[in-house]
């Protein structure tokens, strides 16, 4: 009787954080709200934690007797102890411009922990059902697709791996007997259900999926790095769920189906956004090529022109609206609170002031949000591409902040481009449009951008901190 009730509180427990998991996620859709989302989900996460340390699970029985085993919840604890000692040091040392790798780090360590926790259930436990069998499997190989896939994406994102695709010869066709090997080596598994060559088998198989993970994501290019993030919090998330599944604790399903489900529909919203199937990004080997000179065909250099700070600072303080784009060169600069400043000084004198923000633009899904909240920027002046493309039209000045290939006219003429057909920033229809940048370097695709060649444009080289920095003294003084 006692048992009973205790496995009713513990179910009860998953019961709210599950709740608690849903409301958290709810409310992470709303600025106002996000933080008080995050508060809940943790407090979800607590108690899901408090749960699992009086489960059933967690107890031995010994003549006929359940106990507590305190060796397993001391394991757990320093567990706890040393992830949440890395955790406040992360928090506190990472910068907002490397969230992008961290969040690539959060999806593996995910995937990791889901693919030992699912090799581990195989090996220990007995008399696993086929069915069980295969949840397992599939907990192990696609967790850690999504551990290898992540540390590859960490690895371009901080530039220890090139950004451009790594391919070699038939790398296609291996990918795919490599693969055709994990699905034949799962079958055998199945069929064995169990000894010593089966367990052979899922360490070869679990070995197999981590190259996997590696292999699919280094032909991919820094361009798709956004949608990649975004399978792999998929994946993760999936391979959550399984686990639970596995380890019959209902918290995790609910939390695993959550993630993988939010990760997919925001890979479809990427994919949609950049006008290509997720299969085209995956297998295409896009968003990499090699720079381009700032010239056309045969070498011939396109006309730039070239600004100073002063010069961009009195369009901008005498303009009525201003439409400024930030890209990943904002990021790189740390130039968010900068361009705050700016706003706030254009905002005295009378003009309006809003951001347009690319799906795609900077390093991961909703990257340019987080940096310009960081910076106390109004989420009313963020606009998505949708909701401000026809405004720049009427737009005075559009100010371009490192932002490239989502700016660049060539994606709606130019059929031979790797981004033809991909939406972008109406920043040509601008009356007047000033781009910040060190270089005339290429973007991700690696594609030289026309709008840095139209009449209306005026390049301002340099340091976009820096640069902001000495416009805002600039507009000061007029």
């Amino acid at each position: 009787m006692i048992d009973n009730w205790h496995d009713a509180i513990v179910d009860l427990a998953y019961l709210a954080t599950a709740i608690m998991f849903i409301i958290g996620l709810k409310y992470l859709s709303t600025p106002k709200l996000a933080r008080r989302g995050n508060q809940l989900a943790t407090v979800g996460m607590i108690v899901a934690v408090l749960a699992t340390l009086v489960s059933r699970e967690l107890r031995v029985t010994e003549n006929g007797q359940s106990e507590t085993s305190w060796t397993n919840i001391g394991l757990i604890l320093l567990a706890l102890a040393v992830g949440a000692l890395l955790s406040v040091v992360a928090a506190q040392r990472v910068k907002m411009t490397a969230m992008p790798q961290m969040v690539a780090i959060f999806c593996g360590v995910g995937g990791a922990t889901v693919a030992l926790t699912s090799v581990a259930e195989f090996m220990h436990k007995e008399d696993l059902g086929r069915g069980m069998i295969v949840l397992t499997l599939l907990g192990a190989v696609i967790g850690s697709i999504a551990f290898t896939g992540s540390m590859v994406a960490f690895g371009k994102l901080q530039e220890l791996i090139s950004g451009r695709p790594v391919t070699f010869p038939n790398q296609t066709m291996a990918n795919g007997i490599l693969f055709g090997g994990i699905a034949a080596l799962g079958a055998a598994v199945v069929l064995l259900q169990d000894g010593s060559t089966a367990k052979l088998f899922v360490w070869i198989l679990f070995i197999a999926a981590l190259i996997f993970g590696a292999a699919i994501v280094l032909p991919i290019g820094g361009a798709d790095m956004p949608v990649v993030i975004a399978i792999l919090n998929s994946l993760t998330g999936v391979a959550a769920a399984l686990a639970g599944l596995i380890m019959d604790n209902m918290a995790m399903v609910i939390a695993g189906a959550l993630v993988g489900a939010s990760g997919a529909y925001l890979t479809l919203l990427m994919a949609k956004a950049m006008n290509r199937s997720v299969t085209n990004i995956l297998f295409g080997a896009f968003g990499g090529g090699g720079e381009t000179a700032s010239g056309g065909a045969g070498g011939e250099q396109k006309p730039v022109k070239e600004a100073s700070v002063d010069d961009a600072a009195v369009a901008l303080a005498y303009a009525t609206n201003v439409i400024v784009v930030p890209g990943y060169g904002l990021a790189v600069a740390q130039a968010q609170h900068a361009v705050r400043e700016l706003a706030d000084e254009l905002e005295e004198r009378g003009v309006n002031v809003k951001y347009a923000i690319h799906p795609v633009a900077g390093r991961m899904p909703g990257h340019m949000n987080v940096l310009l909240a960081e910076a106390n920027v109004p989420y009313e002046q963020l606009y998505d591409m949708e909701q401000i493309n026809d405004e720049f039209a009427q737009a005075d000045v559009a100010l371009v902040i490192g932002a490239n290939d989502v700016t660049n006219p060539a994606a709606r003429t130019d059929k031979t481009s790797p981004i033809f057909g991909m939406p972008i920033l109406n920043v040509d229809q601008a009356r007047q449009i000033y781009v910040l940048k060190r270089s005339m370097k290429s973007g991700f695709a690696g594609i030289e951008n026309e709008l840095f060649h139209d009449q209306k444009t005026s390049m301002v080289f340099g340091d976009a901190k820096a640069t902001l920095s000495a416009m805002v003294s600039a507009v000061k003084e007029n």
